[in-house]
This record gives C-alpha cells, sequence and structure tokens, in this order.
C-alpha cells in the first residue's frame, strides 16, 4: 500500500558476508569468566532465590560440570555488571566456593532488561504469586514505555514494537495467564507483606486477597493482627464487605474483628436429607419448588404434636 513504511529490515554488508562460524565467535567474544564480587542483583528482583532441595541439586551439577548455561548480565555505567537472569546460578557458585560466573554480557537498555528478566522466568516450575505479582507489574510498566519508542536501527535481543496489541495481553499469550488474571496479580502487590505471605501460603485465596488489596495499610495490618489471634482469614464475602465498608469511609481498625468474627456460610452447620426418602415422603401433588414450604408446616405440626404430649404427660 502507497505511504505504508515497511517493518522489514535489510542485512547489513557485514551481517551478508559474515559466515554461522564467525557470528558464533562474535557470540563467544561477549562470553566471560566475571569475578562475583563485580555483579550485582537486579533491582527489586521479583523472583526469590531459595536454598531448596533444587537448589542443592543445582549446586551439585554446578560442583561437578561447572555453569553450563552462562548468566546473562548488563554492563552499567559505573563498569560493574547487573544479572538479568541467572540469579540461581549465581548463588550456586557462591555455595560451591567458587569466584566468577561465566556469563554472557547483552547490551541491553533497563527497561529492556526488566522484559527479558521476566520473560526468561516464565518456564520456571513454580512460581509464587507474589512473584508473578511484581514481575508482571515490572514487566507491564516496562513494556508501556518501550511501547512509544521507535525501534533501535541494528535491532535489539527486545522487540520493542507492540503494534497497538494492548500490554497485559501480549504477557498473557506468554505467560497463559489471561488478560484479568494479570491485573488481579498487580493488584497483589497493594497488599502489606504478611497478607501477601498469606496469599503464597494459600490461607488467603486470590479472590478475597484482590478485595482486600484496596484497604490502605491501617486496616491491612489490624486484619493481620485479627488473623495472627484467631488463626482465621477472611471469606471472600467477608473481604467484599471490608473493601465496601472502606470505601464508604466506614471501615475502621476496630470494626474488622466484627466482620471476621461473622458466621462464613462454610462454617455453618448443613443437614443433608436423601431426596428419595423425602420425595417419598411428600404427597405427588406438591411441586419441588413447594416441598421446602410443605416440609416446614410438616416440622412446625410435628413439633406441635410433641409438646402437647409432652404437657399431657406433665399432668
Amino acid at each position: 500500500m502507497a505511504g505504508r513504511k515497511s517493518d522489514f529490515t535489510l542485512p547489513t554488508l557485514d551481517e551478508l558476508f559474515s559466515t554461522q562460524e564467525e557470528r558464533e565467535e562474535a557470540k563467544l567474544a561477549k562470553i566471560r569468566e566475571i569475578p562475583l564480587t563485580e555483579i550485582d542483583d537486579f533491582p527489586d528482583h521479583p523472583y526469590k532465590v531459595r536454598d531448596d532441595e533444587d537448589m542443592q541439586a543445582l549446586v551439585e551439577s554446578v560442583r561437578e560440570r561447572g555453569v553450563i548455561t552462562p548468566a546473562m548480565v548488563r554492563q552499567k555505567e559505573d563498569g560493574r555488571y547487573e544479572i538479568v537472569s541467572g540469579h540461581r546460578r549465581k548463588r550456586a557458585c557462591e555455595l560451591v566456593g567458587l569466584d566468577t560466573l561465566r556469563c554472557e554480557v547483552v547490551d541491553l537498555t533497563r527497561d529492556e532488561a526488566i522484559i527479558l528478566m521476566v520473560e526468561s522466568n516464565f518456564q520456571r516450575s513454580s512460581i509464587l504469586p507474589s512473584e508473578k505479582a511484581f514481575a508482571y507489574k515490572m514487566r507491564l510498566e516496562a513494556m508501556k514505555r518501550q511501547a512509544g519508542r521507535p525501534r533501535k536501527e541494528n535491532g535489539s535481543p527486545v522487540d520493542n514494537n507492540f503494534r497497538g496489541m494492548k500490554t497485559a495481553a501480549l504477557i498473557g499469550q506468554e505467560s497463559g495467564d489471561s488478560q484479568p488474571q494479570i491485573y488481579r496479580y498487580i493488584r497483589l502487590t497493594e497488599l502489606v507483606p504478611e497478607l501477601l505471605e498469606f496469599v503464597d501460603e494459600g490461607r488467603i485465596k486470590m479472590r478475597p486477597a484482590v478485595e482486600l488489596s484496596y484497604l490502605d495499610e491501617d486496616c491491612q495490618r489490624a486484619l493481620v493482627d485479627e488473623i495472627d489471634l484467631n488463626e482465621a482469614t477472611p471469606s471472600h464475602a467477608q473481604a467484599i464487605r471490608m473493601r465496601k465498608a472502606f470505601e464508604e469511609g466506614k471501615l475502621t481498625p476496630e470494626a474488622i474483628p466484627f466482620i471476621m468474627r461473622e458466621e462464613k456460610p462454610n462454617q455453618r452447620e448443613k443437614i443433608v436429607f436423601r431426596g428419595d426418602r423425602i420425595r417419598s415422603l411428600i404427597p405427588k401433588n406438591i411441586s419441588l419448588t413447594e416441598t421446602e414450604e410443605y416440609v416446614c408446616k410438616a416440622l412446625e405440626y410435628y413439633n406441635r404434636h410433641l409438646r402437647n404430649r409432652d404437657n399431657r404427660e406433665s399432668r
């Protein structure tokens, strides 16, 4: 179409006449052993590095074979390096007692590094809700900043051109979470650390956690105290009530215990009847919608019968 700028970029002369071997050598030139003392963690890195069984397995692998896949780092203005991908590998090297980490040095801006850092962790088998929450928030903000910037002439490890696609939808395609679910995760970043830990532990589910994220810090901390005191977490219905009361200016730290002490639907004693047995005692002309009323009246009649009998026997 006339006037439309093509997205196709012609290769440079160097790219046309370089061999695959030369390109591999150029990549290897960026891989080096960097002292651990010169490598900094990524600022506000959302993924926790835990000394668990998986870490122990990685430590044994590094001890036997070294770091097979290089970590990815970017060089900062002060000459030090910042990990983009490989925090667990760095920790494993520390535990083994190595002084250096095998790294690939990449040329990335901070926003490009954020996008790549989050993307590289999507493949992890176990990710906590809190990790997803801060990772999605960091990447969404970085992608929004990148969306309006022109693509670099020489290309980049991260594609900046989103071509109008909503950033949350793009993250959803890569992560497997729906767009609304991504925004729910991001809401979790508004929780105080204690409540967020309850979410990670599974004590508070996603839906009530999202409702609680709209409370201010004072109310959230009052809720934490109430949970610790009674060892009970709020139901979804209770969380909705707290949010509504807060938005109406009626929720105070003193009001939270009253809401928490309300009987939850799943705590009420339930009476279960066998349908076939009950139905056999009800006249056929009573429809299903009239069954409850019929049973209640029958029980009232039977209770009156018992009271009358007790009165006669007491005379």
